[in-house]
């Protein structure tokens, strides 16, 4: 009897406690199990109460209370806790469920912006970072006790030697470059060059009690060496400004104080606007060889005006306003093997000096034909063109001015012959109409070269001879005789004109005059 009593109060007792406990707790609320416990989280005869819930986690009550973190936002302030951290599930149960792709972390009063919105939870929310103890027993996967200032997660890359507010330089974006920073409010504001350069050239990583940081204060800026190496070893004192500025070192703008002349080389002319680097190759300092333009400059000419035993330099022609142009004058030329005389003295030296691209000075070859096209080639017989010098018949003064004595020749240039241009009788055009030169085996008869009026009337065996009738001032027949003809002129006749007589005849297409008549009577002139 007393055991079935026994069975029966252990079974209403088991019953009693399945009404009571729906069933286990999870891992983080395990030390309230048991019926003595109920009521530190539920009100009799009533649900889970939050100002329960918010006895023992006080960290979330202060949230809420301060209007902080997700908790405190509006859409979670006005829910009961149960509602999304529920109870009795089992051990393994997860009451901290919530979807991390979907979660807008605003609403947590942190936003993610820039390199923080690629981060993944775990990347923050780790032990490591919690600086506040919480109510849980275990901190591991809380999201609770985080800070939101930027050194409560990253290491003070700076050792504190700066502000321990980073958005006063730097951004979410990126760690690199510094933004925001506003050198010009600390000792040392950047001008010229010095704003481009990288910040680690002048703040650069150094060791602190074994730790890398980069150095920000405590930087040496009184003078340039502090930063910068001094090329010219103190010979310019350590005041770099005299000659440099900091819009560029290099470009040494701050020069235009230099006084040159002190350095024993005037600069003058086009060596004014010579950059420095391009004679100072080494060093400002570094002596340099300024004797001969030639210690600087190439030889332009490879050495053509090198002469023995004499020391020949560029300033001998030229100046130093520029390369351009030669003060190399006509009596300096005339002291040479050539001289300038007529119309050379009016040709320009790279006419004869200057053959393509290269100057030529040395052993330049004088004859005329050297230079000058040979128009007449072969036609002119070796007599009078030997080893063909031009100066047989040309001069210098002018090409068209000839001087050559016809005299020597067998045909001697008298009355209008002596008037007439060369090309008149010395070039032919051929069959062709292309011009010709003739100067050898030239005819000396008339009609060679002038037209015959009379159409053959005077021809002999030996030919026409014109100067029967006519000399060489004039056409005119100055040396006609009337009375050396079949009929001498006497009388009345000798004051008629001649065309009264001899009359313009026509033979075909031919006009002329008839000199030549086979009737000479009376009756053939004068009317019965």
């Amino acid at each position: 009897m007393r055991n079935s009593i026994f069975i029966l109060l252990l079974f209403v007792a088991g019953n009693c406690l399945g009404q009571i406990s729906p069933g286990d707790l999870t891992t983080a609320h395990s030390n309230l199990e048991g019926l003595s416990n109920c009521s530190k989280c539920h009100e009799v005869g009533k649900k889970v109460a939050t100002a329960k819930c918010l006895e023992c986690h006080k960290e979330i009550k202060e949230l809420i209370n301060l209007n902080k973190g997700y908790h405190a936002s509006s859409e979670v302030k006005s829910k009961e806790c149960f509602s999304c951290h529920n109870e009795h599930h089992g051990r393994n149960f997860k009451i901290v469920r919530f979807d991390t792709l979907k979660f807008d972390h605003k609403d947590a009063r942190f936003e993610l912006l820039g390199k923080h919105n690629t981060l993944t939870c775990k990347n923050c929310h780790k032990a490591a970072f919690i600086k506040e103890r919480q109510s849980q027993k275990t901190q591991a996967g809380s999201y609770l006790g985080l800070g939101t200032a930027c050194l409560d997660c990253h290491a003070d890359y700076h050792q504190k030697t700066l502000s321990a507010n980073c958005i006063t330089c730097h951004n979410s974006n990126a760690f690199k470059p510094v933004l925001g920073f506003n050198h010009k409010k600390t000792k040392y504001p950047l001008v010229g060059r010095h704003q481009a350069v990288d910040c680690a050239k002048c703040h650069k990583v150094t060791d602190l009690n074994g730790k890398k940081f980069q150095k920000f204060s405590g930087i040496a800026f009184a003078s340039c060496t502090d930063c910068h190496k001094d090329v010219h070893n103190n010979r310019f004192g350590k005041d770099c400004r005299k000659c440099h500025t900091e819009e560029s070192f290099t470009k040494v703008a701050g020069l235009s104080t230099f006084n040159h002349e002190k350095t024993g080389y005037r600069l003058v002319g086009k060596h004014l606007a010579v950059e420095c680097k391009s004679c100072h190759k080494q060093s400002l300092t570094a002596k340099l060889k300024f004797a001969l333009c030639t210690d600087c400059h190439k030889d332009y000419h490879k050495g053509q005006l090198i002469k023995p035993g004499v020391t020949s330099d560029c300033k001998d022609c030229h100046s130093l306003a520029g390369f351009k142009g030669s003060s190399f004058t006509i009596e300096r030329h005339n002291k040479g093997e050539f001289l300038l005389e007529g119309s050379h003295l009016a040709t320009p030296c790279f006419a004869c000096h200057k053959k393509g691209q290269e100057w030529i000075f040395k052993d330049l070859k004088k004859k005329c034909v050297d230079c000058h096209e040979n128009i007449h080639q072969s036609y002119i017989d070796e007599k009078y063109f030997g080893n063909q010098k031009c100066e047989s018949c040309h001069s210098v003064e002018a090409w068209s001015k000839i001087n050559f004595d016809h005299n020597t020749t067998d045909f001697k240039l008298t009355g209008k012959h002596a008037d007439t241009n060369c090309k008149k009788c010395h070039f032919k055009p051929d069959a062709e109409g292309k011009e010709i030169q003739r100067f050898s085996g030239l005819s000396m008869r008339c009609l060679e070269c002038h037209a015959d009026e009379h159409n053959k009337q005077f021809d002999t065996t030996e030919g026409a001879s014109c100067i029967r009738c006519h000399g060489y001032d004039r056409w005119k027949p100055i040396q006609f005789n009337h009375d050396n003809t079949r009929f001498k002129l006497d009388g009345s006749h000798q004051n008629v004109a001649c065309v009264k007589c001899h009359k313009e005849v026509s033979e075909g297409s031919t006009k002329y005059i008839k000199y030549k008549l086979g009737d000479i009577t009376c009756a053939s002139c004068h009317l019965r």
